[in-house]
């Protein structure tokens, strides 16, 4: 079991501590045994984004060092609506929604922390069992007497949005009090000692840390990993304006594997000691080898391979990667059946009778998918549109300027293609 300090460090070196309330203290607490840390998760939706995975992977690593980690599901502040690092107020979610959507996110938490029993075994709690039958005295007696307007105002969360014309309700004004609750009770009963998330999450935390003290008198402590921010400045977790889900109903492991291939050089690194299990030194070495070969991608690739690997298991990585190596130029005629299977279910697909393809015009084709405008715009650049990664040009100058029966791969797919990355998949019944 590494020590307190060790630990911290190990954080660090991640790009995992942002802020601490008292390190000294937690470093000294941390080499007294095991330590009870929790991380809250409220069911907004039905699956948790990759922006979460940070936190789950820093109780991860608690875990792995010996620590209690508890996974909480916010079966009531879900209810509220966290205003951290939102303009506006959250539409309310029906009770129904949000228990679908608590018991997806807990079945999601189970997966990525280790819930076998012994010393260090994962809980996974839900705020609502305490809070629900909590009466609005109780609630103004037991913690907003412990909670001061001038502390609660001072807290960046509540600013900003009080900057706003739209200012912030009490709903939401309340929810710091309700996560300080939450803490409070942990460390009341389930021996918690530290509340552990995102930077954003810092006022809630201290509120927290706040209320343990004046209540009980006991020092328990907080700590902050900084959000992922990629190198260009933007949100991590976004493609095309969308979250990435750790779902793979909402995310497909492909889908999600693409993102990680496809991201620059300057976030690789970091991603790999922050979201990976993967030791230091080997995530440096990684990079290093990266950056002595930066075309070959090969940061990028073992990163997609790690995380995608974790959130949807290691037999879905070889099709994944024999479909990506086509779409990065691998002979599509080598592909296995299974990997042009996968790609049906990514990219655009439509299915016709073989019949119907055979002697059919791929110009025609390619105007009826959506890939080119005319069939004139095609014919002034024969060179710039595919069949089977085999240009128009190309099969023209060998007489096949008609689809045939062999064009279709494993009796069923052909791939057309424009440009470099725009593609559509026939799939013949």
């Amino acid at each position: 079991m590494p020590t307190g300090a060790e630990l911290l460090e190990e954080l660090e070196l991640r790009g995992l501590l942002q802020d601490s309330t008292d390190r000294d203290a937690l470093i000294k607490r941390l080499d007294e045994g095991p330590i009870g840390l929790y991380c809250g998760f409220d069911p907004t939706a039905d699956s948790l984004h990759i922006g979460n995975l940070q936190s789950i992977m820093l109780l991860r690593r608690f875990q792995l060092a010996g620590h209690r980690p508890i996974a909480l599901v916010g079966g009531a502040t879900g209810m509220i609506g966290d205003p951290s690092g939102r303009s506006d107020e959250r539409q309310f979610l029906d009770t129904e929604v949000l228990d679908a959507n608590r018991s997806s996110i807990g079945a999601q938490l189970t997966q990525l922390l280790d819930f076998e029993p012994g010393e260090s075994c994962a809980r996974l709690v839900d705020n609502r069992d305490w809070t629900e039958h909590m009466s609005v005295l109780d609630f103004l007696r037991d913690v907003g007497k412990y909670a001061t307007i001038n502390t609660m105002l001072a807290k960046e969360s509540v600013k900003t949005r009080l900057q706003r014309e739209s200012g912030i309700s009490f709903t939401e004004f309340s929810y710091m009090l309700l996560q300080a609750n939450d803490f409070l009770e942990l460390h009341s009963h389930h021996q918690c000692d530290l509340q552990v998330a995102g930077s954003d999450q810092w006022g809630n935390i201290t509120a927290g840390v706040d209320l343990v003290r004046r209540r009980t008198g006991k020092a328990v402590h907080g700590l902050t990993a900084p959000l992922i921010v990629r190198s260009d400045g933007t949100k991590f977790g976004k493609s095309e304006g969308e979250n990435l889900w750790l779902s793979a109903e909402r995310t497909s492991p492909f889908r999600m594997y693409q993102y990680l291939l496809n991201l620059p050089d300057g976030d690789v690194e970091q991603l790999l000691l922050r979201l990976t299990l993967l030791s230091v030194q080997e995530c440096r070495q990684i990079a290093t080898d990266h950056a002595a070969a930066p075309g070959e991608r090969s940061g990028q690739r073992r990163l997609a391979r790690e995380l995608t690997s974790l959130l949807h298991g290691p037999a879905v990585i070889e099709p994944i990667e024999a479909a990506s190596a086509v779409l990065f130029g691998a002979p599509i005629s080598e592909a296995d059946e299974s990997a042009l299977l996968l790609l049906s279910g990514e990219l655009p697909c439509t299915h016709l009778p073989l019949e119907q393809l055979i002697e059919s015009d791929p110009v025609e084709i390619l105007v009826s998918v959506g890939l080119a405008k005319s069939k004139g715009e095609i014919r002034r650049n024969p060179a710039g549109y595919y069949v089977n990664q085999v240009s128009l040009q190309a099969r023209t100058e060998v007489g096949r300027d008609a689809m045939q029966g062999s064009d279709a791969l494993h009796a069923k797919f052909i791939l057309l293609q424009r440009g470099k990355n725009a593609y559509h998949l026939l799939v013949a019944d």
